[in-house]
């Protein structure tokens, strides 16, 4: 198997595994633990939603003036999790790459998608800066609903999309006695994929 295969294998075992999800019952399998680092080696962490997934890589959608938009932008490589434990006997998937911003078409045409409250929502939050109030907010929200009534609301200028191009990606398989079973697909820098297994 050649190493574009076996890149094609590890996107095809996450499909797998993310319908694994579903059938399940998971509450959201597009829940995942978004890592990021500032250029000192802070890191941070958060759950965001999986909004996409194919052979450029994994995606999802935020401020970009937000803590994680700004640490991305700085530093743009990221760290992503998915813990399904209602999987066979639970199972993670754990990413790393580089993150690019996704084109404004692509960031265009999700946006549309989202409910209306979610775009206005996205216009009135000044993401995570200090809010005094919850009223403050409401009112900001209000003025926002006001500006686009009767028309639709366009994407923020602010606000788009990270894809993190996998570098590594590993597949964590839940066993009793923690004798886990863990598979690891990692790209060199020449780009050339290789498949290998770690200790639990």
């Amino acid at each position: 198997m050649d190493d574009t295969d076996l890149y094609a294998q590890a996107l095809a075992e996450f499909d797998r595994l993310f319908e694994e999800a579903a059938r399940a019952g998971e509450p959201d399998r597009t829940a995942m633990t978004l890592a990021t680092a500032t250029l000192d080696a802070r890191p941070s962490a958060r759950t965001v939603l999986l909004k996409g997934v194919d052979a450029r890589g994994f995606v999802f959608y935020t401020h970009l003036d937000g803590r994680k938009g700004r640490e991305l932008q700085a530093n743009p490589y990221a760290a992503l999790l998915f813990h399904w434990p209602r999987v066979r006997q639970g199972v993670q998937v754990r990413i790393e790459g580089r993150v690019h911003t996704v084109p404004d078409e692509e960031a265009d045409a999700y946006f549309a998608t989202r409910p209306r409250g979610s775009q206005l929502g996205a216009w009135a939050s000044l993401q995570s800066e200090t809010l005094d109030s919850r009223e403050a907010f409401a009112q900001r929200l209000a003025q926002v609903e006001a500006r686009f009534e009767g028309r639709a609301v366009p994407r923020p200028p602010r606000w788009t999309g990270f894809r993190v191009r996998p570098r590594w990606i590993e597949f964590w398989y839940g066993a009793e006695f923690r004798l886990h079973e863990r598979w690891l697909y990692e790209r060199d820098v020449a780009g050339a994929w290789s498949k290998r297994m770690l200790y639990p």
